[in-house]
């Protein structure tokens, strides 16, 4: 894919309007997110000398256009002195002045919120009803002005948006306390929801797009969400995308609501033929943990067009961070960091990153670094959480998560690493009660439902924890962890057969081994022939004791033997995992096992090696003393054997 030179101008030129009208409405993030992607194009090979620049060369750049609706046009002209008073309230985070320079006869706050509306249309309470108590009064929806620009519309209604959450916010007080959680509610999206429902009603409705700009679908598609209207909030917001298609948050809560891939495909056939469509489907592809070519593909076409986007190299080292390919990720977050020093977008992952490999010099510096750069952000504290956690100051890793989160309680990240060093702590309650939020943020992060089946495991509740486990393992079927976890819960409940299925599957995502013949049974097994250090030895272990416990032990002995195989390499030269606590444990099994069998040579031998490797060795002993004393007594009756035969012949 490659734009033509009229066609790069052309983007550009709506990118510049995107950044103005995104600005214009205070949506900075999807603002800055266009900026960024307008200067990410390739420089040209050559600048022309501006010194003898005139003014009317310019001309040559497209003019920005004005408003194609006359009406809307006339307006903004007229709304322009109040318009820029409320904007400047609003970035004075003067949130309540700001909706009332437009809409002054705003419903009390004292007022308390009612349950979320449903799609239908709302309902309102007729006049001629005297006897109703304020609590059971669904809010009125302020008359709108007759003549209001959906600019200036927006803008209030976003104000008093932000205002409920503010508020919100204030009334949750400390992070995990009693008065936080998800029964707190923003007050003010009922009547917001009310505002939108009438102004969108006396327009046409849904399937009437005309003389629309996509804002207000926007904040339409946000209010149903927070109204749990997820099926009609996806409808506006596939609107507002088609006919706005460079405001940025607008893909992002769109994306919010893509639950998988069956999911994605359908929406993707009523996205618009745009750039920023391919930019969302490698975001989605991304938190959806795919690794197919397409992805990949798709992501090698715009940074042909876009080479120098910190946004696309974000994505792709995020794609390789879901890939394992740790080496891989960790070199594009260097040359990510390295361009663009003061960029915290996405760095709590690198962090993460860092602290799996670990690698806890590159991670102090990353600490360093974004405490110099911004204190308060919320990434800048995951940073440093991951830092403590990895010297094990966990106490101080909480701390610096929950100010995370009171910097900004939607960002995820903060709540799953927050349950991580609660488990640590063996809090149990409080690492629950943060993974749970965790995924009501984002239901789609596998972490988070891992760590809600690791706490329901050490409250010994397995039955909850199979629950979570198979939901993660649902959305990163590619871990082996995901489906390892899996088979041990299954197996703590007492089910065996599928125990074993969901252990052989970790042995095939994390080995890709090709199905054949069973070894041990001639039975059919998806793992026959694999020998060397390609698997995982503590699963294969945890097979062979459940092939024990259900009395196979043909099986179970070799699983044992293929469990102690992986101390060696797969290939000449290659050291494999070598000697460990699960293969000696595995050793020590099969001695018993040969000594059942009365295969004294073969005890012998994994005795010695496991007196040799130093574990278990006072067992590997008493197993060489038995096989000696009874290699004796057999040479003793033999030989009387023989002298019995010579004094017959005698």
């Amino acid at each position: 894919m490659a734009f033509s030179d009229e066609q790069q101008a052309e983007l550009q030129s709506q990118l510049q309007q995107a950044i103005t009208a995104c600005n214009e409405r205070c949506l900075y993030f999807a603002a800055k997110w266009s900026a960024e992607l307008l200067n990410s194009f390739a420089e040209p090979e050559s600048y022309p000398d501006t010194s003898d620049t005139e003014i009317d060369e310019d001309d040559d750049l497209p003019p920005p256009p004005a408003n194609k609706d006359r009406n809307e046009a006339r307006l903004e002209a007229k709304e322009l002195p109040r318009y820029l008073m409320a904007k400047s309230f609003f970035d004075c985070r003067e949130f309540d002045r700001c909706a009332a320079v437009f809409l002054p006869g705003q419903v009390p706050h004292s007022i308390p919120a009612t349950k979320p509306l449903s799609p239908s249309k709302v309902q309102v309470v007729p006049k001629s009803k005297h006897h109703r108590t304020p609590s059971a009064a669904k809010p009125q929806p302020p008359t709108l002005p007759r003549k209001l620009s959906q600019k200036s519309l927006f803008l209030a209604l976003y104000a008093r948006y932000l205002s409920g959450e503010k508020r919100k916010n204030e009334e949750s007080e400390a992070i995990l306390g009693p008065h936080d959680g998800p029964s707190s509610a923003n007050k003010e999206v009922a009547t917001i929801s009310a505002i939108l429902e009438e102004y969108f009603e006396a327009r046409g409705g849904l399937q009437n797009t005309n003389n629309s700009q996509g804002w207000l679908d926007y904040l339409y598609g946000i209010i149903l969400i927070k109204s749990k209207s997820e099926p009609l909030a996806k409808q506006w917001l596939l609107r507002s995308v088609n006919i706005n298609p460079y405001n940025w948050s607008a893909w992002l809560e769109l994306a919010s609501l893509i639950d998988g891939l069956e999911d994605l495909q359908q929406v993707s056939q009523y996205l618009p033929r745009n750039v920023t469509t391919f930019f969302f489907h490698i975001h989605c592809s991304q938190e959806l943990f795919q690794q197919e070519p397409e992805v990949y593909n798709t992501l090698s076409h715009m940074q042909a067009i876009f080479p120098r986007s910190a946004f696309l190299q974000q994505q792709k080292a995020l794609l390789l961070y879901h890939a394992r390919d740790h080496d891989a990720a960790m070199e594009l977050f260097d040359s990510l960091l390295r361009s663009h020093p003061h960029r915290l977008d996405g760095m709590e992952i690198y962090s993460n990153l860092l602290y799996v490999l670990p690698n806890r010099p590159k991670l102090a510096t990353l600490a360093a670094l974004a405490s110099e750069t911004d204190k308060f952000r919320p990434e800048t504290n995951c940073i440093l959480g991951n830092y403590y956690s990895l010297i094990s100051e966990h106490e101080k890793a909480v701390l610096h998560f929950r100010r995370a989160l009171s910097l900004d309680r939607n960002f995820q990240a903060a709540w799953t690493l927050m349950g991580h060093e609660y488990i640590e702590l063996k809090n149990t309650q409080a690492a629950i009660e943060s993974y749970r939020r965790a995924v009501d943020t984002n239901r789609k992060d596998y972490r988070a439902w891992y760590g809600l089946g690791q706490g329901y495991e050490m409250l010994e509740c397995h039955s909850y924890s199979l629950f979570y486990y198979q939901r993660a393992a649902s959305l990163c079927g590619g871990d082996p962890k995901m489906w390892a976890a899996v088979g041990n819960a299954y197996s703590k409940c007492g089910k065996t057969t599928n125990a074993l299925q969901a252990f052989k599957r970790a042995l095939i995502v994390g080995s890709q081994v090709e199905a054949g013949a069973s070894f041990g049974s001639g039975a059919s097994d998806p793992l026959a022939g694999a020998v060397g250090g390609a698997l995982d030895p503590q699963i294969l272990y945890d097979i062979a004791l459940l092939y024990e416990k259900v009395h196979q032990m043909d099986e179970a002995a070799a699983y044992m033997e293929l469990t102690l195989a992986q101390e060696e390499g797969p290939e000449e030269g290659d050291e494999g995992l070598g000697v460990t606590q699960i293969t000696s444990r595995a050793r020590l099994w099969l001695a018993r096992w040969s000594y059942q069998c009365g295969e004294w040579q073969r005890t012998m031998e994994l005795a010695n090696e496991l007196c040799q490797d130093g574990v278990e060795v006072e067992d590997a002993k008493s197993l060489v003393k038995d096989v000696r004393a009874r290699l004796s007594l057999q040479d003793t009756d033999e030989e009387g054997g023989d002298n019995v035969t010579e004094q017959d012949l005698d």
